[in-house]
């Protein structure tokens, strides 16, 4: 027995070492869970790295680099896998307290040659913090000429409901969320910067034909209103129109089609309730007030959203991912069209998902807050 085992380790010895494949942008060399069954696909995870600290966003760059937020205040870079040691520099103070902090990450769409980057965070004012968005230019290890695009308001030291995603559509215009800082009055008045979706040029500048331009008291920068807490936001590959999920109350968490001047009912109408059980409003429906695509009750904290497209999941091709803070989960909405017909649980208990996002290599990949990872998703 000894010498077969000396032979075997021998033998084993004068192999040549494995040449580790490459899937997307990153080594496979980690390993990969046992398969996940699922009504329409099966798939495995893998984790690409792993030490980061409450991330909530990532972009990722041409060169398959990430960029990824820490709600603590920091950006970090991972590249091939391995997570820089240190924070990019030239980050803005933030007022990280309860759900602030820096919070969206999100490249120009001609970021190879301007180099733009847009961050939201919580900017610390006179009486608190709300959401700012800000502008850079990213030189791969600091940030550089600095621009605030715009400051909400006002200012609230409640430490809830900031938003806050960036989506550019296909014309260039930049969206982004601001939730309703724990003021739900403040989202259906035209007059603040809570609970809302606004629409800009890339520099800051308001498009002549936002819905609310001219009207006396409006922020002109506003396209939705009646937004509850937007933590997922994304364009539909097909159409190039603006979807976004939603935090409801207890119950009544949303996935909404965002479209222009519409009123998405926060707090006139939800399918919640107030967390210490009383009743927010009696109506789920009124005139002049969107109705959800898809609702969640209970409440599954919806957090990061994409729509799945391409060759590489073709039987979720379609359709919408959201993650899940509240059930540690990722959930599949099953899309037809417009529609959304049924949703499913795909990995419960994998920890609080804060981002999703599909990347230029074509594979879904998750920030876990909990765990501090990016995991890709294998077909």
């Amino acid at each position: 027995m000894r010498t077969t085992l000396l032979l075997s380790i021998l033998l084993a010895s004068c192999q040549p070492p494995a040449t580790p494949t490459t899937v997307g942008y990153f080594d496979t060399g980690l390993p990969a869970s046992q398969p996940v069954e699922t009504q329409a696909m099966t798939f495995r995870t893998q984790v690409v790295t792993e030490g980061l600290t409450f991330p909530w966003s990532m972009a990722f760059l041409p060169n398959g680099t990430v960029l990824v937020t820490e709600r603590g205040g920091n950006l970090r870079v991972i590249e091939n896998g391995i997570l820089r040691a240190e924070p990019v520099r030239g980050l803005p103070e933030v007022w990280s307290r309860g759900q602030g902090g820096l919070l969206e990450v999100a490249l120009h769409p001609d970021f190879e040659q301007n180099r733009f980057i847009y961050l939201t965070y919580s900017k610390p004012m006179d009486g608190g913090a709300h959401t700012a968005l800000m502008r850079a230019v990213f030189d791969g290890t600091a940030l550089t000429d600095t621009l605030t695009l715009f400051t909400g308001g006002p200012a609230s030291g409640r430490g809830q409901h900031f938003g806050s995603r960036i989506v550019f559509d296909r014309d260039g215009y930049l969206y982004f969320s601001i939730g309703d800082r724990g003021r739900m009055e403040d989202a259906q008045s035209l007059t603040n910067a809570a609970g809302k979706v606004f629409r800009i040029h890339d520099d800051g500048r308001v498009p002549e034909d936002n819905p609310y331009v001219g009207t006396a008291g409006a922020w002109p920068q506003i396209w939705t209103h009646g937004n509850r807490n937007i933590q997922g936001m994304t364009v539909h590959p097909e159409t190039g129109e603006i979807w976004a999920t939603e935090h409801g109350p207890m119950g009544g968490d949303e996935l909404n089609h965002i479209r222009k001047g519409l009123n998405y009912g926060w707090p006139a109408i939800s399918y919640g309730i107030n967390y210490n059980g009383s009743i927010i409003t009696d109506d789920t429906a009124r005139a002049g007030m969107e109705q959800p695509v898809w609702m969640w009750k209970p409440s599954i904290g919806p957090s990061g959203l994409t729509f799945v497209s391409g060759d590489k999941y073709p039987g979720w091709n379609g359709d919408v991912l959201a993650g899940s803070l509240a059930f540690t989960d990722l959930y599949r909405v099953d899309m037809q069209g417009d529609r959304a017909v049924a949703h499913e649980a795909l990995l419960t208990g994998i920890g609080r998902v804060r981002d999703v996002r599909q990347g230029p290599d074509g594979y879904l990949y998750l920030l876990v807050e909990s765990s501090g990872q990016l995991i890709r998703l294998l077909p």
